[in-house]
């Protein structure tokens, strides 16, 4: 019973792991965005580009997580996926051309794609329903430490040379191979909760059945035949289809999101101070998640069927005031330090409970356990690849519609008037996506009991067949 608590506990903390690592390696570009753009001569709708390639690309990919993980177990996925995007990172290290830096991206994305939805059934399996939100959000939160981790590492990097190199290419190195290290602990020591679980099954009833849910030796036919069967049943859940369609308008200000250090140096601050602006933002996202995943799990056992929706339409609608005073409201000046330090770690605070609060513990309460690998595949795919144009929408509304010029930008001191056009661009892509979001979760009030009630049944009926 020890050894496996033991190994219980391994596997959760490798895998909160590589979810440092993932976030890490999904806040390093945007982070040096401004050093990117002087490297290649590249303004924000090309940078913006550089996102959508990779969130594109992301998207589309998503799917085959859920088709990997019927032959294969979840750490040799997660492992397959972090040694991919370490790779691709460590090359965009080295890129001496735009081009270059573009097809790297475009293969973290496919990393990436493989790795997220894993991660998420992992953890769906391994909590129970009444505390699952609160397991999301301690995911999410640990996370959030790699995602500041990786956000500042890159950024006060990027001021420096190190041994003759430029610091954002020995930052993308170093990250590569912290992340090549994790890959391979993970590959070597995590367990799969559902492997855990046919053990002890077998080890109880001694049937002589083979109940591995991971078929290594199935024929390819088998395993497409099966993955389609659980697209189909996935897809026609109509949960899914509402979360996807909010999730979709409601990634867009997320994706908008990646411009916000570039915004804080062209106001004037320097590195080290973006720095810490961004990671007081990133703290509120680390603490609000788990909170609102927690306040979702307490709420829920009063009102089962409407309190994660509840907490999801608060969280967006706090994202349309937010964007606007931050964006707005607050001087562009280095004089509002402070109040960019409060409004920012308030704005993170309540403005990201959708994920753990609603979306990932619904997505694992209206499917079978053996799809929920699928479901969250599905939902990377649509959101991904949809919500992709939003860096480049940025870039494009602040260049073409509010004047942005990158041949104005002082590299020292930034520039006010482009500062002031690309928070133009952001304002855009945020406060109208959120107020969206918010009302396209509403009619779960009516679908989510009728989906949950029916994927009890299904998962009732088929442990009745074996």
């Amino acid at each position: 019973m020890k050894t496996q608590i033991f190994g219980v506990s391994l596997s959760l903390f490798l895998i909160n792991l590589a979810a440092i690592m993932e976030r890490a390696d999904e806040n390093l570009l945007p982070s040096v965005y401004k050093e990117v753009s002087e490297a290649f001569n590249a303004g924000p709708s090309d940078l913006g580009y550089l996102t959508f390639i990779r969130n594109f690309v992301q998207g589309l990919s998503s799917p085959l997580a859920g088709i990997l993980v019927i032959n294969y177990d979840r750490p040799t996925i997660l492992a397959m996926g972090t040694f991919c995007w370490a790779l691709s990172t460590a090359a965009v290290g080295v890129c001496q051309d735009f081009l270059q830096v573009a097809f790297w991206r475009a293969i973290n994305g496919f990393g990436l794609a493989i790795v997220i939805p894993a991660l998420q059934s992992f953890i769906a399996d391994s909590y129970k329903d009444g505390v699952r939100g609160a397991g999301f959000g301690l995911l999410n939160f640990i996370g959030s430490i790699g995602g500041i981790g990786g956000g500042v590492l890159a950024t006060i990097m990027a001021g420096h040379q190190f041994w003759g190199i430029q610091g954002w290419r020995c930052a993308f190195i170093l990250m590569a191979t912290l992340s090549a290290i994790i890959g391979f602990l993970v590959l070597r020591y995590v367990v799969d909760p559902r492997q855990r679980y046919t053990t002890i099954h077998d080890d109880r009833e001694s049937s002589g059945r083979n109940d591995s849910i991971y078929k290594g030796n199935a024929s390819l036919t088998s395993v497409w035949i099966e993955s389609l069967a659980a697209m189909k049943a996935v897809i026609k859940v109509q949960t899914f289809q509402i979360i996807v369609l909010q999730g979709i308008i409601g990634s867009l200000p997320w994706t908008a999101m990646v411009f916000f250090t570039m915004w804080f140096e062209l106001i004037g601050f320097d590195n080290n101070t973006s720095a810490t602006l961004l990671s007081l933002f990133a703290i509120g996202c680390a603490v609000g998640s788990f909170l609102g995943g927690s306040l979702a799990d307490k709420l829920s056992q009063v009102y089962p069927h409407s309190a994660r929706i509840m907490c999801a339409q608060f969280s967006a609608f706090m994202g349309i005031p937010f964007s606007w005073f931050l964006l707005k409201v607050i001087p562009q000046s280095v004089s509002s330090y402070l109040t960019f330090c409060v409004t920012l770690f308030l704005m993170g605070l309540t403005i990201s409970w959708n994920g753990t609060a609603a979306n990932a513990p619904m997505f694992a309460e209206v499917v079978p356990v053996k799809h929920r690998t699928m479901i969250y595949a599905f939902d990377r795919a649509f959101e991904g690849s949809f919500s992709s144009t939003a860096a480049p929408l940025v870039g494009i509304l602040s260049e073409k519609m509010f004047g942005y010029n990158s041949k104005s930008v002082d590299p020292i001191k930034g520039s006010s008037p482009e500062a002031l056009a690309l928070s133009k661009g952001l304002l855009s892509m945020m406060a109208v996506p959120f107020g969206l979001c918010c009302l396209c979760y509403t009619p779960l009030y009516y679908i989510f009991k009728r989906d949950r009630e029916n994927a009890r049944m299904l998962t009732v009926k088929e442990e009745e067949m074996i």
